[in-house]
Order: C-alpha cells, then structure tokens, then sequence
C-alpha cells in the first residue's frame, strides 16, 4: 500500500496531461465492460434500488420550487460522488487484477546459484 506522500505525488503525475491521455484510451476501450462492473458494484452496495427510489421521488415531490431544486441538486451531488468513488475503486481493483496478470505472465528469473 502506498504511503501518503507517494500517493501524492502519483496523482500529481495524472496531471499531466499525456499520463491523463493514455488512462483515459484505456478507460474509453473497456468503457462497456467496466459500466458493467460499476453498476453491479452500486446495486451491491445499495445505491440504487428501493431506498434511492424512495429518495428520488421525495426530492421531485417537495412542493417548494427552490427547496425541490435544492434537494434535487443535492441528490445529483450525490449521485456522482458515490459514481465516482465505486468507479475509482473498480479501477484500483482492476489495476490490481492487471498487475497480478502481468506478474504471473512474466518469465521467473533463475535463482542465482550460491557458492557452496
């Protein structure tokens, strides 16, 4: 696990924008099949269903105008914040899935014989 300040500077390198770039090829190629996983990875976690549901229809009812737009805005805040943070954590997970692949895919170096 990454320490703080390494972590710090990693997302310091995804500003720059050819880093950026690349991850973002990556993401849009395999855009169908990670939509899968974060949606499955939200209904799992029970973002949506009947409690998210029951909170949408309480916001588009509230009978102000502006405490409707307040509570919809909020609800849409929301939305992204928990989209987000599931979809950051599918990528780390399949970063994760990748690397072990890479690792098992890549040839064993002999072990260096010791003098005996």
């Amino acid at each position: 696990m990454p320490d703080d300040q390494q972590l710090e500077a990693a997302i310091e390198r995804l500003m720059e924008p050819e880093r950026f770039a690349e991850a973002e090829r990556i993401v849009a190629q395999a855009a169908p099949q990670l939509q899968k996983v974060l949606a499955a990875a939200l209904a799992e976690g029970g973002w949506f269903g009947e409690p998210h549901d029951n909170e949408t229809l309480r916001v588009a009812t509230v009978p102000d105008p502006d405490e409707r737009l307040t509570a919809v805005r909020a609800l849409l805040a929301e939305e992204a914040r928990m989209g987000m943070m599931v979809g950051v954590a599918v990528g780390w997970a399949l970063n994760e899935e990748l690397r072990r692949d890479q690792e098992r895919d890549q040839p064993r170096r002999p072990e260096p014989e010791g003098d005996t």
